[in-house]
Order: C-alpha cells, then sequence, then structure tokens
C-alpha cells in the first residue's frame, strides 16, 4: 500500500487552489500543481515539500485540453497514480453583459467549464482502467443563482454543474468505483479580485459575507475523501442561494437588479490601467489570500455541520434516547 496520496490540483497558485495545495500537502500528499504562473507554482510547490511532500510544477493553461492531458501524464510517471484530482481553475470578467466581447464570453467558458471538462478527461483516462479515483469540482453558489456582472462565470458554474451530473450518473451506470463530487462555495478572500478584468466603477469585491480560502480548502479535503455524497455546501450563504432560487427565482432576480451591482463592489474607483490575468498570469507569487483578510470569516458552521455530520446525528441519536428513556422513567413513576 502507498504511503502518499497523489492529488492534482488545477489553479494550483493562488487563491482557493493554493489553499488546497496547503491542505493536502499537510496531510502528506504528494501534489501535481497546474497553473499558468510559474511564481505561484513554484512557491507553492515549496510549500509542499516543507511538509514532506513531492511536488510536481505543470506550467498549463487549462483551456488547453493537450496540455492537461501531458500534465496528467506526467503526474503518472513521476508521481504515480493519480488517487484524486481537483478541478478549480477560473476566469471571470466583471461587466454588464452589453458590453462584453465575445472573446471575453469564450475565454471564459474555456478556462472556467472547459477546463473541467478537459481535466476531467485527463483523469478518467487513468482513473477508469484501474476503476478507483476520484474527481471532485470546486463549484458556487453561483452554479445555483446567477448574479447581475458575472455572466460568463455564471454560466460557466452552471454548465459545470451539468456537467457533474451527467458524469455522475454515467459512473453510476457503469457500476464504477471512480467516484465524483461537488463542492459548492461562498464568497472567498481570494486574489482573483485584484487581478480579474473589471469594468466596475469601483473595486471588484465577493459578494458578503466573505469566507478565508483555508474554509473552502477543509470542505475540497473532506469531500475528496468523501465522495459518495453528491453535493457538499461551504456556507450557510450557499444553502440560502441554492434552495432560495429553487423557491422564488423572480424574487431573487429582482432583489439582486437592486443590489447585485452595490454588493460586488467597495473602497475608491477602480484603476482603469490595472493589468489583468484573463489572458495571461500576472507575474509575482500572490498567495492564497486577497485583500479582504479583516472582513473575512476563518470558520463556517454550515461547512463545519457537513464535515462532522457523522457525529452530529450521533449526538443526535443520543439526544433522542435519553429524551425517551427520561420520559420512559416518567411514566413509570
Amino acid at each position: 500500500m502507498r504511503k502518499h496520496e497523489v492529488v492534482v490540483i488545477t489553479g494550483a497558485s493562488a487563491g482557493v487552489g493554493r489553499a488546497a495545495v496547503r491542505e493536502f500537502a499537510r496531510h502528506g500528499a504528494h501534489v501535481g500543481l497546474i497553473a499558468r504562473g510559474r511564481d505561484g507554482l513554484e512557491a507553492a510547490a515549496r510549500e509542499v515539500e516543507a511538509f514532506g511532500g513531492r511536488a510536481l510544477v505543470l506550467q498549463a493553461d487549462v483551456a488547453d485540453a493537450q496540455q492537461l492531458q501531458a500534465a496528467a501524464d506526467r503526474v503518472e510517471r513521476e508521481l504515480g497514480p493519480i488517487d484524486i484530482w481537483v478541478n478549480n481553475a477560473m476566469a471571470s470578467v466583471f461587466s454588464p453583459i452589453r458590453e462584453m466581447t465575445p472573446e471575453e464570453f469564450k475565454r471564459v467558458t474555456e478556462v472556467t467549464y472547459l477546463g473541467y471538462v478537459y481535466g476531467s478527461l485527463a483523469a478518467l483516462k487513468y482513473m477508469l482502467p484501474r476503476d478507483r479515483g476520484t474527481i471532485v469540482h470546486v463549484g458556487s453558489a453561483l452554479a445555483y443563482r446567477s448574479i447581475p456582472l458575472q455572466a460568463a462565470y455564471c454560466a460557466s458554474k452552471h454548465a459545470i454543474l451539468g456537467f457533474f451530473a451527467a458524469l455522475r450518473t454515467e459512473l453510476l451506470h457503469d457500476g464504477s468505483n471512480v467516484q465524483t463530487t461537488m463542492v459548492q462555495m461562498p464568497a472567498l478572500n481570494t486574489p482573483q479580485f485584484g487581478w480579474v478584468r473589471s469594468r466596475l466603477p469601483r473595486k471588484a469585491q465577493p459578494v458578503p459575507p466573505i469566507y478565508q480560502p483555508e474554509v473552502a480548502a477543509r470542505l475540497i479535503y473532506h469531500a475528496a475523501h468523501h465522495p459518495q455524497r453528491r453535493e457538499w455546501y461551504g456556507a450557510w450563504s450557499v444553502v440560502k442561494a441554492v434552495f432560495g432560487n429553487k423557491l422564488v427565482p423572480s424574487y431573487a432576480d429582482h432583489y439582486l437588479a437592486k443590489q447585485g451591482y452595490e454588493s460586488q463592489q467597495y473602497d475608491g474607483a477602480a484603476d482603469p490601467h490595472k493589468p489583468d490575468n484573463l489572458y495571461d498570469p500576472l507575474p509575482g507569487d500572490h498567495g492564497a489570500h486577497g485583500a479582504f483578510n479583516e472582513r473575512a470569516k476563518t470558520w463556517s458552521a454550515e461547512a463545519w455541520a457537513e464535515e462532522h455530520s457523522g457525529l452530529l446525528g450521533t449526538a443526535l441519536s443520543i439526544g433522542i434516547a435519553a429524551a425517551a428513556w427520561a420520559l420512559l422513567k416518567r411514566r413509570a413513576i
């Protein structure tokens, strides 16, 4: 039996991907690191090695299926059989639809949606013949409830949910031991808001409440090791978005029409000349956190409850049994 899990993470150089790298490395994994920016990848590799694991830097654009397949091939040769593949890389543009270009819609879709498809295909090439392995899709509340000013990103997250459901259904039909699960995330304090292409008049921000990327990373790790469950929700705000949209979608449309613009902006005027990473990575190591540390929560009650559902179920059973015993004793008296 191998001592170390082999994990591949896309978007591994920064944000949620970087936090996930640290979480898997903390548990002893060897990690294949996929992203475009070499500075962040090399810094992530050093963090994996500091935990005693092996890291493989794989500079690739997830929008290129051949690059992803080549990355998977290298992981298999150099780290060993892939146990877990985490689809996480994303791109976005903050802009009204009327100001978006066709090229921007295409690029966001290729990275955020097709990157997950290509990553899954690369992983399945090896997982299906072995009849084992797990693919984790990092989703969002926006996979269920779109918001204004991020049409391309929201549509891509909706598409990921559709692809994931089809893949899971086919694996179940085939009786495969390869499994897949999806983790729906809340607003997170990642560097993307400082480098995303934006036409907003003010600086972009995640819609509050905001959580630290470590909240996401812990849930990704847990989901990867409990893939029998279909979906996981990273915060109560996700639960409200998912089920609220099912119940009153028209109300949500009108509410977001009034509140959705302001809630995605903060502070002063945006810099119209700020470089973005839509087509090319920005230099430097950007780490896991964005500019919202003072406002970001380090713990999510919903995520904790989902990670400890077995413990909560046991506690509930004990509580019910104790109440029943007390009632029986009272009646006996």
